[in-house]
């Protein structure tokens, strides 16, 4: 819709409310989207009319939209719930949990949990993070308060808040300036004429006498009718005298058509594409663009989005994409030099990172990678080409490299949230690092990906998990799961290497677009069965292609141009005939061309940072220049300003990372605070959310940090601890308690991090929670220990309900609590726990600690609980005398009784990816059971280490990796792991400094460590690949030394990893205590053996048991 169209709209919303259409009024600010009115929110929201509130709402914007969108929306549906609770009226709020709140489910598994708890308590009000809930006004008005600002601050809503300012019935005033102008068209105007319809235009019947009436510009005509005072038809006084409207102040109603860009090397491919009915002809059905006319400024995009979310999708052509006339000017294109970097070797590609808008990758044409903070002008990393581990790479790459050493970076990329990067290499092999806002990268993948170059690299989410998309000379497309590396989806069906590839998607479809040197064009989608779209390139040769921001256009370039790229939705550079050349969007000619005060080759590589303020582009002295628009400008200063602050001198603690709003010029992003590679991308992830907010989802705002590495940092990271025997060397917490207890003989967190469950062996569970602070902890992760100064403020506290009941196990009255198997299993919604403590099993309410029911009376007593991981009706308990049974608790029924160990269980473990339930007994013996027909598969016995007795007995634990097909199993004489066919791939055993018996082990989170605790108090952090010894922590640096004392010395009996920092863990001691701890803020991660990319160890307390695991003998 033209902006002149759109200002009708705002004249016929002025005139509507003037005549006191009311409903219409909001049905057409509904409908056109063009006005939020917030007075008329407000009062429905008020009224509690949640109908008209989501739809007047979806006039301007949906759910899916962002997230104060669905912020919005939750907020409204979660008030919604609450009423109908309070009103007693459970099939209503069943009714809106199913309709109105599943869909957050998606976003937030664990929130939608916790909401579907709330059915279960007589008030919801028992709920202590609701127990403030007034009545129902002044929690509407509570929300009210909170829509506001989150409607503010959406940019849907933005220009929208308020009503254009006009003068009063500026509709009549018009109307009447036509007529007078139609009138003074008239051949034979009359004085006084007779205005009687405005469906035809006006003319004067001539006098009955035939003469001529007076002009009607003479003084005897009268006033001007005053605007506002629009005289009824049939009774219209004089007119006023207007100046006809010149063609130009028409030409805003009239139609244009779009061409595409016809620049030789830039040409549009195949647009944003709208979703048809299933996703094959989806891709099957591309459109270029067709040159149908549309109003010239149809420049709300936002509005466009709107008709492409709801109307049909052969209604959408691109050539209507268009962008306001005043919306954007050449000022915003970075076209000033405001920094100049030598690389020292030609550049072959660059990336700026996703947040940090200051931080530039760069790769080159002899393989090395680097980070440049823009700053400062310092080069933070700089890496040369090396295979990490040659033996692990494929022959052709070996001899590759030994008859030809000489290697090119072809690609690097950012992954989306800025926590890994992506080298292509043009032999074979991509490498992945880590990155942590410090400026740390850390060896993460090495695949070898391709036979021959890998021409492009990119990162994808199919399915919900960080992929990373290749393609190369070898004629295939690979995607790679992120955190392993192993390959999950092989395209094939090019004819010729392929040369670039770019994921995208729309609406929920996935999709891969891949380009080859042949000039053919294919899409895929992620199910393997071939390219679903075809087609010729423009120029019919190799492209790169790229989408706008928005989604909305996909632009491909040929060969002529090495790189180009978009910006701001807005523009597009390209480096040609040694300049850079700009185009708007919307126009065939090229805006400006800058040639960056010279230096530039005849085809120069360039890439914009997220906001458009920054353009870097590569030089013919191996350089790279950084162009600034004005706020790119303002920027470099303000980060030029804190870099001399620096360097005049000021000291500062190494570890204290100053803050630094590197996005200051637009919308600023959450930074991880982990730095562990992550599943999910960040503009979709949704962060762990309290019920005591129910729904705060990212409200607060955080500033990057800006990456430094000064000498002394870099002289502290040269070298990794080993060995922690200091309390200074890491955090340490030991949790609130002032109960009395036996041992802590079962431990773990709640599955939202916030909370740790502990099974003493008196039978009594102990549960710690962290207090929810939105403003402090916008994650909703366990903060405590992420900055020493703050411990004290976060310090958890034992928790009980209001009632003051224990949550206690069933005891046995023929054996006591102390002397038997205790057994523990959390739901995944952390709503309930099951447990047992030698009497019958127990399932508890964990917001009330009622018992919900008990079932399995010993004797035998259950020794062992997991909860089926696709119905948790469905438990797999292990008993005393050997069995397991498989209990539906639903219908108090054991469906079938499971026989092959020859001691009581001790570990029970499923995968959903292989289909199985894995066991291990006192017996020191693994079996393999079929969940279809819990039929045993397989059984195997550990393998006792060399000069220990065979055969081995003892309590023997397992757990399944993330990938689920790897097994770790644990037992005092080793820690293994086992594949899918219980083959030992490798195994450690207790030696050197760590010789005492193992306790427990368990796997970090994000399955990259082995966390081992020992009976002599020390703890062991693992690499999980290699089973290696990266870290020891003595007992004196997290036990107390009044506890170390003594004839009975604590020391850890069980561990517990976060489920969401895999550097922090819990332990739980013999003395009843439980300690928490994790790296420093120096180390961020636990030490390990020194890796080159750090240089040489200067450690002078090198690890006491570093050597590798033992391979199984066999």
């Amino acid at each position: 819709m033209s902006s002149l169209s759109r200002e009708l709209v705002f004249l016929i919303l002025q005139f509507l409310d003037e005549e006191k259409f009311k409903e219409t009024v909001h049905k057409l600010e509904q409908e056109s989207g063009f006005f939020f009115n917030m007075k008329h929110f407000e009062d429905q929201v008020q009224a509690g009319e949640w109908d008209e509130v989501e739809r007047y709402l979806g006039g301007f914007t949906k759910v899916e939209d962002n997230r104060y969108s669905m912020k919005i929306f939750f907020e409204i549906r979660k008030q919604k719930y609450l009423e109908a609770l309070d009103r007693q009226d459970r099939a209503k709020a069943v009714e809106i949990l199913v309709k109105d709140l599943k869909v957050f489910a998606s976003f937030n598994e664990e929130l939608f949990k916790e909401i579907t708890q709330l059915l279960t308590l007589d008030n919801f009000r028992q709920n202590e993070q609701l127990s403030k809930y007034g009545d129902t006004k002044s929690a509407r008005n509570i929300m009210l308060i909170e829509l506001k600002k989150l409607i503010e601050a959406n940019p849907l809503f933005r220009d929208k808040l308020a009503f254009p300012v006009f003068k009063s019935s500026r509709l009549r005033t018009l109307i009447n300036q036509s007529l007078n102008w139609q009138h003074q068209l008239c051949k034979n105007p009359r004085p006084n004429p007779d205005i009687k319809t405005l469906f035809m235009d006006h003319s004067c019947t001539p006098n009955a006498n035939g003469s001529r009436p007076p002009p009607t510009n003479s003084p005897l005509v009268g006033p001007i009718p005053k605007a506002g005072a629009f005289p009824p038809i049939g009774a219209h006084g004089p007119f006023q005298p207007v100046v006809s409207p010149s063609p130009g102040a028409i030409a805003g109603w009239m139609s244009s058509t779009n061409p595409s860009l016809p620049h030789p090397a830039v040409a549009q491919a195949p647009p944003g594409l709208v979703q048809p009915s299933s996703a094959a002809s989806f891709l099957k059905h591309p459109r270029t663009p067709t040159g149908v006319g549309m109003d010239y400024q149809s420049a709300d995009s936002e509005h466009l989005i709107k008709r492409i979310r709801t109307g049909p999708a052969d209604e959408v052509s691109f050539s209507g994409v268009m962008h306001s006339s005043n919306a954007y000017s050449q000022d915003d294109l970075p076209k000033a030099v405001v920094r100049t970097l030598s690389q020292g070797s030609n550049v072959m590609s660059m990336d700026f990172h996703p947040q940090q808008q200051n931080i530039l990758l760069v790769g080159t044409n002899v393989g090395d990678i680097s980070l440049w903070e823009l700053g400062s002008r310092e080069r933070l990393v700089h890496k040369p080409f090396k295979v990490w581990d040659i033996q692990a790479v494929s022959m052709p790459l070996q001899t590759a490299l030994v008859s030809d050493a000489a290697i090119s970076v072809n690609r690097c990329v950012w992954g989306p949230d800025g926590l890994m990067l992506g080298v292509a290499f043009s032999k074979h092999i991509v490498q992945i690092y880590t990155y942590n806002p410090t400026g740390e990268l850390r060896q993460h993948l090495e695949i070898d990906a391709h036979v021959g170059g890998v021409n492009d690299i990119a990162f994808a989410h199919p399915n919900k998990q960080l992929c990373i998309v290749t393609c190369g000379d070898d004629k295939v497309i690979k995607v790679w799961d992120a955190v392993a590396g192993r390959r999950q989806y092989t395209f094939e069906g090019h004819e010729a290497p392929v040369y670039s590839v770019c994921p995208h998607y729309k609406e929920n479809i996935q999709f891969i677009f891949s380009t080859a040197i042949d000039g053919k064009i294919k899409a895929w989608l992620y199910d393997c069965l071939g390219s679903r779209v075809d087609y010729d390139a423009p120029g019919l040769w190799c492209t790169m292609m790229a989408y706008s921001a928005d989604g909305s256009r996909l632009f491909s370039c040929g060969t002529r141009v090495k790189k180009f790229d978009t910006t701001r939705n807005r523009f597009l550079a390209a480096g040609d005939e040694f300049q850079i050349k700009f185009w708007d969007m919307d126009n065939t000619n090229v805006l400006t061309a800058v040639d960056a005060d010279g230096g530039l080759p005849a085809s120069p590589r360039l890439r914009f940072n997220k906001e458009g303020s920054l353009l870097a582009v590569t030089t013919t002295d191996s350089g790279i220049k950084i162009l600034a628009n004005n706020d790119g400008l303002r920027l470099i200063r303000m980060l030029e300003g804190r870099a001399m602050e620096k360097n005049r001198g000021t000291s500062e603690p190494i570890n204290n990372k100053q803050p630094l709003i590197v996005n200051a010029l637009g919308p600023i992003g959450n930074v991880s605070n982990s730095v562990a590679p992550s599943l999910e991308r960040a503009d979709r992830i949704q962060p762990a959310v309290s019920i005591s907010s129910l729904g705060n989802m990212e409200n607060n705002r955080l500033v990057d940090v800006k990456p430094r590495i000064s000498d002394d940092v870099d002289k502290i990271k040269s070298w990794k601890i080993s060995d922690i025997a200091d309390p200074s060397q890491m955090k340490a917490l030991r949790l609130p308690d002032s109960t009395t207890s036996g041992k802590i003989v079962r431990l773990m967190y709640t599955n939202n991090g916030l909370a740790l469950l502990a099974l003493a062996s008196n039978a009594v569970h102990k549960l710690w929670k962290w207090p929810r602070n939105d403003r402090n902890n916008p994650s909703g992760k366990v903060w405590l220990l992420s900055f020493l100064k703050l411990v004290h403020m976060f310090v958890p506290q034992l928790w009980q309900p209001s009632n003051g009941i224990l949550m206690a196990n069933d005891v046995n009255d023929n054996k006591p609590a102390e002397e038997s198997t205790a057994c523990i299993a959390l739901s995944k919604n952390d709503s309930y726990v099951m447990s047992a403590s030698g009497g019958k099993v127990s399932l508890f309410n964990m917001m009330t600690f009622k018992v919900m029911t008990t079932f399995v009376s010993p004797p035998p007593a259950a020794t062992f609980l997991a909860f089926h991981p696709q119905d948790n009706n469905i438990i797999a308990i292990g008993m005393e005398d050997s069995t397991i049974l498989i209990y539906n608790v639903r219908v108090d029924e054991v469906k079938t009784k499971l026989k092959g160990h020859q001691n009581r269980i001790t570990g029970l473990a499923f995968s959903q990816t292989l289909n199985v339930l894995v066991s291990s007994g006192a017996d020191a013996q693994l079996c393999v059971w079929s969940i279809d027909g819990w039929e045993k598969k397989k059984t195997r016995f550990i393998q006792a280490p060399t000069g220990r007795q065979s055969p081995l007995v003892g309590e023997t634990k397992v757990q399944f990796h993330n990938d689920h097909t790897h097994l770790l199993v644990a037992h005092e004489s080793q820690i293994a792991v086992y594949d899918c066919k219980l083959d030992c791939l490798r195994s450690w055993s207790p030696k050197d400094a760590l010789s005492a018996p193992i306790s427990c082990a368990i796997y970090s989170c994000d399955g990259l460590l082995v966390y081992a605790t020992f009976c002599d108090g020390a703890v062991g952090v693992f690499d999980a690949d290699s089973l290696r010894l990266r870290c020891r922590i003595a007992p004196s640096a997290y036990i107390p030394s009044f506890a170390l004392s003594g004839g009975n010395p604590s020391y850890p009996l069980v561990i517990a990893a976060h489920p969401s920092e895999p550097n922090q863990i819990a332990v739980g001691m013999t003395d009843g205590s439980v300690h928490v701890v994790e790296p420093s803020d120096v180390e961020l991660k636990w030490g390990g053996t020194p890796s080159q990319d750090n240089g040489p160890s200067n450690s002078s307390n090198p690890s006491p048991s570093g050597q590798a695991s033992e391979l199984p003998s066999r």
